[in-house]
This record gives C-alpha cells, structure tokens and sequence, in this order.
C-alpha cells in the first residue's frame, strides 16, 4: 500500500487543477492528530432537502427527518419552514412545535432552520418559531432583483437588521451563497456589516451558478463559514456561464472536489472546530441555471430566482421518485462516513507507519 501522505494526496487531488493540486498542504503528524480530532467530532446533520420529494409529494413530514437523523447517527438536522407543505414547521401550531422539538431534544438530535428570504415578515416568523423550539442557528439568503450594486445594498440593510435581532434573540445567521451572488461579494458584505453573530452557509455547488471555481469560492468565505450543504454536482455549460444538474455526491458524475473541500471545512479553526455543521443536502436530479456569466461587467442585472426545488423529473413517475429518493439520502450518508473513515485511516496510519490501517473504521 503506498505511504499516507501519498494516499493522502491522491485522495485529495481528485477533480482539482494543477494549481490547486500545488496547494494541498503536505500531511505530517500535528496535521495527522488535528485531522483525527475533526473527524471524530464532524457535526454531519440530515438535510430535509435529501427528501423533498416525499416532502412535497408524499406523507413525510418534519418528524421523518429527524427519524432519518437518528437512524444514521447524525448530530441534527437542517429544516426549511417549508418543507412538508401542510406538515411544516411553518405550519405548525405552537404546541405542535413544542412537542417536535421535545422530540428532537429525546433523540439527541439539534435542529437548524433554513428559509429563502431575507424579508422582514419571513424572517421574523422563523425567529418567532426559533424561539418556540429553541433553536439558535438560521440560514437565510435573499432573492433581490436588479443592478449589483442595488442588491447589495438592499442585503447590507437587511443583514444590519438581521444583527439586530440576533443580538435581541441570542441567534445566529448564516447568509448562503445561493447561485446568484459570488463568494467574494457575500465576504465583501459580512465584513461590512462585521457582526460576530452573522456568518456564511457554503454550499458545494451554488457557486458554479455564480460562474465561480468550488476552492476559489470556499477560500473566499473560509473566515466566515459556520455552516455547509454537502451535495455532488454535474456542472453543465451554458454560453459563458454554467449551470448545474444535482446527482449522487461521490458518484462518476459529481464534478466537485468534494473530498478537498470536506477537508478544508473540517479542518477550519485553530483551537476549535469552526465548522458547526455539515449538512447531507442530497440534491439528485435538481437543475439551476447559469445565473451569472464570464462577460456580465462589473454591475450586471440580477434576475429574480425562485425557491429552489425539485420537481418530478421528464420520465419519472411521482411513485417511483417517492421510492428512490430515500435511497438516495443514504447513499449520500454512506460516501461521506466512507470518505471521513478512509480520511481517519490515512491520518492514522501517518501516526503508526507499522499499520498502514491503524484507525480505520
């Protein structure tokens, strides 16, 4: 079996250029024991969007999620208000919300909740249902229309709004990079806003929609990552620009380079993990579009985007989507337990060079 850091490496390259092949950091041991430490402890969270097809067109319901989470060992589970039409949390009367997060808090399970806005009535409503189920982490992003620069200035506004109640509220928001706007331009408003309890949710994929590179986009939000979608993507050209089809992460068809960016989430922060969840958002057969393009200028137009779903595929039928999806999700589960395992065994086996699969589990 070749030596750790050669396997390391050879782990890590995939679907990565030359340049940022030269950029791998070369495995030694305080990397090797810092790498064990991340991984042992990795906050990997069900994302109800790995099942919105049952969501929105079958009987699965918030509590399925968590059912979901807890059969494979997950740390929690990252909810939109929406997901589960009727059966929503947003749905939910305030008892209702009581006795889910009862549950959830019986199942060792912490929850996170998403919306798709960051409009003041919505964003009110989630902080209203935080506060019932004692949820402290929000992701939000916003679906402005326009110049640039005037959607830019309207999420600075919001995002100071947005500091303000979490300050009032003991929250934390983390603003995703959601297709339309780059990494760079999200960073640019989290510094000006600069608010310790303001963040960013990276998502794997959306920055492709942005005519982005995945480690440009991860490099420029590193400091303000909080939170992660971990999904696998097919990468789809259009014009100057691309757009993306969601397929099995891991698979020969995901175009990311999924195992660098884990590791780089992973190993984010210097005494403590600053990664506090990385989400399995299974996105099969999902499409986007190229929302930004190689030749827009410096203050393009914005189009409005709609929320993101997934609806029943050309040549599926809404019975055998409900029946793969699940599979789906755990297969996403299973790639990424093996690669955190194949990760471990490597940093392992770096520490005791006698057993090439010390640690490996």
């Amino acid at each position: 079996m070749p030596p750790p850091r050669q396997r390391f490496r050879a782990l890590l390259s995939a679907r990565l250029n030359e340049q940022e092949i030269a950029s791998l950091p070369r495995l030694n041991d305080e990397l090797a024991r810092k790498l064990i430490d991340r991984i042992d402890n990795a906050p990997l969270f069900a994302h109800a969007y790995a099942l919105l097809g049952n969501l929105t067109y079958g009987e699965y319901g918030p509590d399925d999620v968590l059912d979901f989470a807890h059969r494979h060992g997950l740390a929690g589970a990252c909810i939109h208000l929406l997901d589960g039409e009727e059966r929503s949390l947003g749905r939910m009367s305030d008892e209702q919300l009581r006795a889910f997060s009862r549950r959830a808090r019986s199942l060792g399970l912490a929850i996170h909740l998403e919306i798709s806005t960051t409009l003041h009535a919505d964003v009110d409503e989630v902080v209203r249902i935080a506060g019932i189920l004692g949820v402290r982490h929000i992701r939000v992003y916003s679906r402005f229309e326009g110049r640039l620069s005037e959607v830019m200035e309207r999420i600075e506004q919001d995002l100071h709004r947005l500091a303000a109640l979490a300050d009032q509220h003991d929250l934390t928001f983390s603003f995703e990079q959601h297709e339309e706007l780059r990494s760079t331009e999200i960073a640019e408003l989290l510094c000006r806003v600069n608010h310790p309890r303001l963040h960013a949710m990276f998502d794997f994929g959306n920055m492709i929609n942005a005519c982005e590179r995945p480690m440009e986009a991860l490099t420029a939000l590193a400091p303000h990552i909080l939170q992660a979608h971990l999904k696998g993507v097919h990468i789809l050209p259009e014009g100057d620009g691309f757009g993306h089809r969601g397929v099995l992460q891991g698979s020969p068809d995901d175009d990311l380079p999924g195992a660098r960016m884990l590791f780089e989430l992973l190993m984010l922060g210097d005494e403590r993990p600053q990664v506090i969840a990385l989400a399995l958002e299974q996105e099969n057969l999902y499409y986007a579009p190229a929302f930004r393009h190689a030749g827009e200028g410096e203050d393009p137009f914005i189009p409005y985007r709609e929320l993101s779903t997934t609806g029943i595929p050309d040549g599926w039928t809404r019975v055998d989507l409900l029946a793969a999806e699940p599979g789906w999700a755990d297969h996403q589960v299973a790639h990424v337990k093996k690669l955190l395992a194949t990760l471990r065994g490597i940093a392992a086996a770096q520490l005791d060079p006698t057993n090439s699969l010390a640690g490996a589990r």
